[in-house]
């Protein structure tokens, strides 16, 4: 039987139609449906089994606190279980499962369970799986792990073919939320000129409004274009807030191609948002009722039944009774009124009902039954067929009339989704009036400067007037000026019902549901109360009350006030669960990202990692990093090509990807204070337009980076850092700032993936950089050594520096990463006539080797200081202090006796091993061998026709022209003479010209 109505559907496209299927059988929806609505436009209202008993189980809700309608979506490398049918999004294609039954959803075995129902209370399980013990490992453990979840795991050799993006933000206000209260926070920020993000968790924007604001447009279009036009402002729709940590950390996942499965996009993104002042706007949930059989599918909260009718054109059924305890269910009673369905009368339990809404309903000619209780719900897997009604102030005992229909609106009130709110630290009150907690804005958490870190608005802080939030919402985000607030339309106030009818003896409360999707009914939490679990945590988890996927959502009030009243106590005294996050599910993928597959770990590539794969590149790892090892080109040998590219570069032109060196820009009042602080040498004194090579210590005194730092303006320097040492770099002065100067005017941005970088290396750089055309002067007397500037190049923007890892003539050009191949190919191009060749990282350390330039990780092992490495020069003696300054002065670090760099050369000419020993002669007193130095880097250098390397050797500097004997492969000894560590052009003429 079809529910689809003819007319309404806000969110639908009735021209699109979509055909899936749901347990091998085909059904149609449309565009924009749910496939929770897309199943009851079908009239399939069946669409799980809870978990203990396996009883029928329709649709609860319409949003993501849906505990019943779980579903298996997908196949094979895209299947996934335990999806919300409320939030999936239809497409044409998609694939549907039901799940927990066998063989079949409608004819369950396992609903068999509910025979020994009287057998399974609250907690049976902790006193059954204990006696016999022997039993416990071969049967109950078994059983109990089989019986475990609702969906199945997907297959472990099944890898997830789809990928995830993580991206992270910063705004100075974001909101969660893009409802009416959300947008208007959004509008009154972005005014004041602020950085403004809004995350809405559907894929539409309005919440609530789209249903029950008479017209909604007139308020919706004006916003929504205000917003989307400011420059400031980013809207994010289909994204859940789903945690906020400290400091105003926010989590958020988006979902970009869930609805539209192999596009060409990543299925999920990760967001992480520092923001300066969280809004939570999430929104409430409405409450179901606890009457006997309110389980049954085609009983359903009230405003679910009026988001299917009035936003996809769906009814419950054709006769639906609405039940309630206050107004704001008559919404959903005139909405179905309007749409044709029948409303055979409207229970409301308060003694009278007055008020315009009651009175539309009246004027409508629907039937209200005023005092009034749902004794008992009829019906079976097939859905309802009738309800008895008896008068609330009862036991429940008789029935005073039953009314034949096929579905039960029901609406017990609404709580505040306070959960966001509760995640930042903030508390919570008991507000009397609309039995709910809502946020306790006088204990709010504060951000360092003291204002309010978050701000709870709207129906999340507990208004559920529309007008009235509006006011709240503009004056806490400190609005002035022209806002067309909404008008305002109080309720009348709701009478608190835990239980239906009030006085409802054992037979019908052990048929009373409170979390439908775990089988938690009233008596098992009077048990619980009973049996001495007074904590509501230790009741929750003793229960299952609130641990089923919605996370207590629907659940979580009724069971705390019937716990109170077990306890005879007032809910306030009972306390909450603690609401911890996710807000909603998230997917291992999306945290995880790229971190999958062989390593296990994000791989990075450069702006030009497609031209290097195209053109032969043979790659090596550095960290995170692919960088090419060398081009080998066809018939070419590895070494072959790295002798090649080293000749080119010393006698023409190279042309080398630098893209993955670390990029860190530190500004501030108190940039120049920082940067003195993280480098031996001193930068403060550094001119903008200037640049100096500078080294980074640990606090003991160990050389861990070293780089080329650029001022760029004088509250900005520009610290370059080692490929593989960015992100610790970065996360290291971050440690800083936050733990010990937090109260520096400085931040530090790693900016290492915005920018490509390009070495052009050799005695005919200047020349192609000339002839690409540029409006800087490149000039030597213009451009000096260790000079930067910013221009165009070949009219692409560009910031140029003239600085050398290879002793050559050579200039680093970063230009925004989206034109990072341009300019390659570009450079390739010009240069063709210069004998441009593309070099890789092997060619690289020969070419820094020749001149006697450290590598951070080969001449650095962690116990290694600048003294250690004839670095001596780049240590401030005009510094007060810097960062590793008191470790290099402990006795140990300033022993005559330390191994300091040389330069090697084997008497024979050959290339000494990695890694290689010298021994001292002899041995110790214990028969071992002791060792005098280490090969740190070695090579074959193609430019001086000889093996040479660098390495530590005790007192090395003092030894000059000494031969010692190294280890070889085998044991074998070869001759190696101490020597100057610069092999090539010490005067360092090449590079200056």
């Amino acid at each position: 039987m079809s529910h689809r109505l003819s007319t309404g559907g806000r969110l639908i496209d009735r021209a699109k139609p979509l055909s899936f299927t749901f347990d091998g059988r085909t059904y149609r929806g449309y565009q924009g449906d749910t496939l929770a609505s897309a199943l009851l436009g079908a009239g399939q209202v069946l669409m799980g089994r809870s978990f203990k008993y396996h009883r029928p189980r329709g649709p609860l809700s319409a949003g993501p606190e849906e505990p019943n309608a779980l579903v298996e979506l997908g196949t094979s490398a895209r299947f996934e279980p335990n999806q919300r049918a409320t939030q999936a999004e239809l497409f044409a294609g998609l694939t549907a499962r039901s799940q927990n039954r066998w063989p079949s959803l409608s004819f369950d075995l396992g609903a068999v369970n509910a025979l020994f129902a009287p057998f399974f209370p609250a907690g049976f399980y902790y006193k059954t799986f204990i006696h016999p013990r022997p039993l416990w490992k071969h049967l109950f453990e078994p059983v109990i792990r089989r019986a475990a979840g609702l969906g199945r795991a997907p297959d472990a050799e099944t890898l997830d073919a789809d990928s995830y993006e993580q991206v992270y933000a910063f705004c100075d206000v974001l909101v969660v939320g893009g409802g009416m209260a959300g947008l208007r926070a959004a509008q009154v920020a972005a005014r004041a000129g602020k950085r403004v993000i809004v995350m809405e968790q559907t894929a539409h924007w309005g919440g609530r409004a789209l249903v029950d604001l008479e017209g909604v447009d007139d308020w919706l279009t004006p916003i929504l274009s205000e917003l989307k036009a400011a420059p400031h402002v980013t809207l994010l729709p289909r994204t859940s807030g789903v945690g906020v940590h400290d400091h105003g950390m926010v989590i958020g996942t988006q979902r970009l191609s869930d609805h539209a499965p192999g596009a060409d996009m990543p299925r999920q993104r990760l967001w992480r948002v520092r923001a300066g002042q969280v809004v939570v706007a999430g929104g409430a949930t409405e409450r179901p009722l606890s009457f006997a059989g309110n389980d049954l599918p085609g009983v359903m909260l009230a405003s679910a039944v009026r988001d299917y009718a009035v936003l996809w054109g769906v009814a419950l059924g054709k006769r639906v009774v609405v039940v309630t305890n206050n107004d704001d269910a008559y919404r959903t009673a005139l909405a179905l009124h309007a749409q044709g369905i029948e409303v055979p009368a409207i229970i409301d339990a308060r003694p009278e009902a007055a008020g315009p809404l009651p009175e539309q309903a009246r004027a409508a000619g629907l039937r209200i039954l005023t005092g009034r209780a749902i004794r008992m719900v009829k019906g079976g897997t097939g859905g309802v067929s009738a309800v008895d009604i008896c008068p609330q102030d009862s036991d429940g005992t008789t029935t005073s009339e039953t009314i034949a229909c096929d579905g039960v609106a029901m609406s017990g009130g609404w709580s505040p989704n306070v959960h966001l709110w509760s995640h930042t630290g903030g508390k919570l009150n008991w507000d009397e009036a609309t039995a709910c907690f809502r946020p306790d804005p006088a204990r709010a958490p504060l951000n360092h400067d003291g204002r309010a870190m978050a701000v709870a608005v709207g129906a999340a802080n507990g208004t559920f007037d529309a007008g009235l939030a509006d006011r709240e919402t503009v004056e806490a985000m400190g609005g002035a000026g022209d806002f067309a607030l909404l008008p305002t339309r109080p309720d009348a106030p709701l009478a608190p019902v835990w239980l239906m009818p009030a006085r409802a003896g054992y037979k019908l409360r052990a048929k009373m549901w409170l979390d439908p999707q775990n089988d938690v009914k009233v008596t098992d939490v009077e048990l619980a109360a009973r049996e001495g679990f007074q904590s509501v945590e230790h009741a929750k988890r003793y229960t299952t009350l609130g641990m089923a996927t919605d996370q207590g959502k629907i659940s979580n009030i009724n069971g705390l006030a019937i716990l109170s009243d077990a306890l005879g106590q007032p809910i306030p005294q009972t306390g909450t669960t603690t609401f911890r996050p996710p807000w909603t599910p998230l997917t291992m993928g999306a945290i995880g990202g790229e971190a999958r597959g062989e390593i296990f770990q994000p791989l990075r590539k450069t702006p030009l990692h497609g031209w290097h794969e195209a053109h032969g590149a043979d790659f090596e790892p550095v960290g995170l990093w692919r960088r090419p090892y060398a081009y080998p080109r066809k018939g070419e040998s590895r070494h072959d090509a790295v002798m090649r590219e080293v000749r080119a570069v010393r006698g023409a032109l190279g042309l080398l990807d630098a893209s993955t060196l670390g990029k860190i820009l530190i500004k501030g009042p108190d940039a120049a204070r920082l940067a003195d602080m993280l480098y031996t040498n001193l930068m403060s004194t550094l001119k903008p337009g200037k640049c100096r090579y500078g080294l980074m210590c640990n606090e003991n005194g160990f050389l861990m980076d070293d780089g080329v730092v650029a001022r760029l303006s004088e509250d900005a320097f520009l610290l370059h850092t080692t490929s593989g040492g960015a992100d610790r770099v970065h996360a290291w002065i971050e440690d800083w700032l936050q733990c010990e100067w937090w109260d520096w005017k400085v931040h530090a941005i790693n900016l290492t993936e915005h920018y490509a970088q390009i070495a052009v290396v050799g005695p005919n750089a200047r020349k192609v950089l000339e002839s690409l055309g540029s409006d800087m002067d490149l000039s030597a007397s213009a451009f000096p050594f260790m000079d930067w500037r910013e221009g165009h190049l070949a009219g692409i923007p560009a910031r140029v520096f003239r600085i050398s890892f290879s002793g050559e003539l050579s200039y680093e050009v970063a230009v925004p990463a989206g034109q990072g191949l341009a300019l390659w190919e570009k450079l390739l191009a010009a240069g063709a006539e210069f004998g441009a060749t593309p070099y890789g990282t092997e060619a690289l350390h020969i070419l820094r080797a020749e001149k006697g330039f450290i590598m951070i990780g080969d001449e650095t092992d962690g116990t290694v200081i600048p003294q250690d490495l004839g670095l001596d020069w780049a240590i401030s003696k005009k510094k007060a202090d810097f960062l590793g300054k008191r470790g290099m002065e402990r006795p140990a670090m300033q022993s005559p006796d330390r191994w300091k760099l040389v330069g090697l050369e084997t008497l024979d000419g050959s290339v000494l091993p990695h890694g290689a020993l010298a021994a001292l002669p002899g041995r110790n007193d214990n028969g071992q061998a002791e060792t005098q130095g280490r090969v740190t880097s070695t090579y074959y250098s193609p430019t001086l026709g000889k093996g040479i390397a660098m390495g530590l050797v005790h007192k090395g500097p003092e030894r000059m022209g000494e031969v010692i004997a190294f280890t070889g492969p085998g044991g074998a000894l070869t001759q190696v003479r101490i020597c100057d560590p610069v092999f090539y052009d010490k005067s360092g003429e090449r590079q200056n010209v």
